[in-house]
């Protein structure tokens, strides 16, 4: 709910790795570059070897995201608070993959929130603003964008 998010927070939303076999299967279906489909076809390029598509590491992200709301709908079932419901997405902007995702990867993905507002165009709604990231088992960001979501109030 609008009033429970608070300014600052980071979320830890999950961990995923990245295995050669999700990688390859990923990239035979929605992204077939030769450096997603195998590590000799990634060895012919910049990358040196085998990396996941960008648009995988953000679709895992959304896959956290998803559970994540879904932990927390079931722990405010159990303690007899309604659901939270959020609205559509406004949008997201300034997406990066920073640093290539290699298979073996774990990359911890994160949401902070950043700014919120009422909306003045629709009354009883927010839009909350957030910084959305995934870093590698060394800490490093491998994955980047600036969210939004509308939230009753």
């Amino acid at each position: 709910m609008y009033d429970d998010i608070v300014l600052g927070e980071r979320e830890r939303l999950g961990a995923y790795t990245f295995t050669p076999e999700a990688i390859i299967g990923f990239a035979r279906l929605y992204d077939p570059q030769p450096f997603h489909l195998s590590e000799e076809g990634g060895a012919a390029t910049h990358f040196g070897g085998l990396v996941a598509s960008g648009w995988h590491t953000g679709s895992v992200w959304m896959r956290m995201r998803v559970e994540q709301s879904q932990r927390i709908a079931t722990d405010r079932a159990a303690k007899g608070l309604p659901p939270q419901w959020n609205g559509p997405s406004g949008g997201f902007k300034n997406l990066k993959w920073p640093r290539p995702v290699r298979a073996g990867d774990t990359v911890t993905y994160f949401t902070e929130y950043v700014s919120k507002r009422p909306l003045a165009s629709r009354p009883g709604w927010g839009i909350v603003f957030s910084l959305n990231t995934g870093e590698n088992q060394r800490g490093e960001l491998v994955f980047s964008f600036d969210g939004s979501v509308f939230v009753p109030l």
